[in-house]
């Protein structure tokens, strides 16, 4: 019976989620109309006048604050381009078309964002807009706090490289580490330390335990894995073909199904499970995490690879064409992925003795923009890029980057299943789109994240050169 029930993807939880599948149509269908006056737990304002927006002074957006060495942040492919230290003090934002990491002290309590003066307040190429000084930061568009956020991680599609930065922990500055110890290059940079598969990087995650590095090389169609050195933030790649997957065979790395220029990586908060979104295989992985190496091993029988496009070995999946960010809920039971040409949110169900996934039956299973054969519909999600939770698991808030604004969820803990918030709290844009709350600077919004406390959501527009700020209602759901 056990072996069956493996088999077929069917759960206790997968009964549950048949049995509230009706309930959640329904309320996604909600009439705008119906909206209460009140806000609901979980919806977000956006925070009035500056305090809600900051724009590059390149850009001088009416109603906005200027800042420095924030153009195009959260680029087209950066869903992780957002930094939050765990005290929720400073927020760093990758801003690949200034070539800099822009760096915010943060006001805990109001979750204003206020840029240092001089070079506190950014590193950049050469120094640029009165920054500090970094290299082999061209197009940085991803960001990785260490777990005790002493050092920054970056990548940077155009250098093909991972930098590496020791972090001020009292006024958030940030120093590139000297020589080769700072900057880890796959294209041969001078002065940058060398790494295999390491072509045009588009996402960097931490583990846990501070042990290692993960990154996920879009152009090479492979996941990069380092070893950390915990004390003082250096990396290293092994050399007996872990220290990469591939999605062709490579002489040095390892082989895994649907590795087609991978875009999303997530982890579990137990550090046993790494998880990432390939587009170019239209497909979300599971892979098992070794402790003691960092090493990743894919899940079999189907658990590890869902996919969209028909690749020998993968489970078929529902609306994961073009899966580009991943993210496992706070709880590690529950997995979810953004899809940018299904322009969809699918969820998955997360096995803890097996360490795959699969999807959730029935139409809770995915939320498609517009709507689609047995999903349920979402309004203000074209082209989803980033993904987020709350601390307390009960809502997700996607970027889509299509529609210029976020989509607000609610995600029910026992099933796993998100709905979307009743209109107009279930969507926030900057253009006129139907059932939609307004926001100001969000047009192409890519990244997006969530304080420590759960009080406040961040967001970057790379076609507004800005990040938004909005309050949330902690009360209810």
């Amino acid at each position: 019976m056990g072996a069956e029930i493996r088999a077929s993807g069917v759960s206790v939880r997968s009964l549950l989620v048949a049995a509230v599948t009706g309930l959640g149509l329904l309320l996604a269908l909600s009439s705008p109309s119906e909206a209460a006056e009140e806000r609901p737990g979980g919806s977000i304002v956006q925070l009035r006048g500056e305090s809600g927006c900051l724009t590059d002074r390149s850009t001088a957006k009416r109603g906005c604050a200027s800042v420095r060495a924030l153009k195009t942040p959260g680029p087209f492919m950066g869903s992780r381009a957002i930094a939050l230290t765990r005290s929720g003090e400073h927020l760093y934002v990758a801003s690949s078309g200034s070539n800099a990491i822009t760096i915010f002290q943060r006001n805990t309590r109001t979750g204003r964002l206020l840029q240092p003066a001089g070079e506190g307040g950014c590193v950049a190429t050469r120094g640029n807009f009165g920054c500090a000084e970094a290299w082999g930061l061209a197009g940085p568009n991803s960001l990785a706090l260490s777990p005790d956020g002493k050092f920054l991680y970056a990548t940077s599609r155009n250098s093909s490289t991972v930098t590496v930065f020791r972090r001020d922990g009292d006024t958030g500055a940030l120093t590139q580490l000297a020589g080769s110890r700072g900057c880890i290059s796959g294209s041969g940079l001078p002065g940058c330390a060398s790494a295999e598969a390491l072509d045009g990087p588009d996402v960097i995650m931490t583990s846990p335990d501070g042990r290692n590095i993960y990154v996920g090389s879009f152009l090479g169609s492979a996941l990069v894995i380092f070893e950390r050195n915990r004390r003082n933030g250096t990396l290293s790649q092994a050399t007996d073909g872990t220290g990469c997957l591939v999605n062709a065979p490579t002489e040095g790395c390892t082989t895994a199904l649907g590795l087609g220029n991978p875009e999303g990586l997530a982890i579990s908060g137990d550090g046993s499970s790494v998880f990432a979104a390939t587009p170019g295989s239209n497909a979300v992985l599971a892979f098992s995490r070794n402790p003691t190496d960092g090493s990743l091993t894919q899940v079999g029988d189907g658990y590890g690879c869902i996919s969209a496009s028909e690749i020998a070995g993968c489970t078929e999946g529902r609306e994961v064409s073009g899966a580009n960010a991943v993210v496992v809920s706070p709880d590690d039971r529950d997995v979810y992925a953004t899809s940018l040409i299904s322009s969809s949110v699918t969820s998955f169900d997360r096995s803890l003795e097996y360490g795959g996934i699969y999807q959730l039956a029935g139409s809770i299973g995915c939320l498609v923009w517009l709507g689609a054969e047995n999903c349920l519909p979402a309004r203000g999600l074209r082209s989803p890029e980033g993904i987020a939770f709350s601390p307390d698991g009960l809502n997700a808030y996607v970027s889509a980057y299509g529609t210029g604004g976020l989509a607000i969820l609610n995600r029910n803990p026992s099933t796993g299943g998100l709905v979307q918030k009743q209109a107009p709290w279930g969507c926030v844009s900057s253009s006129s789109t139907a059932g939609c709350a307004s926001g100001r600077a969000l047009t192409g919004t890519g990244a997006v994240a969530v304080s420590p406390n759960g009080r406040y959501v961040y967001a970057t527009a790379a076609k507004a050169n800005a990040i938004t700020i909005f309050r949330r209602n902690l009360n209810g759901n």
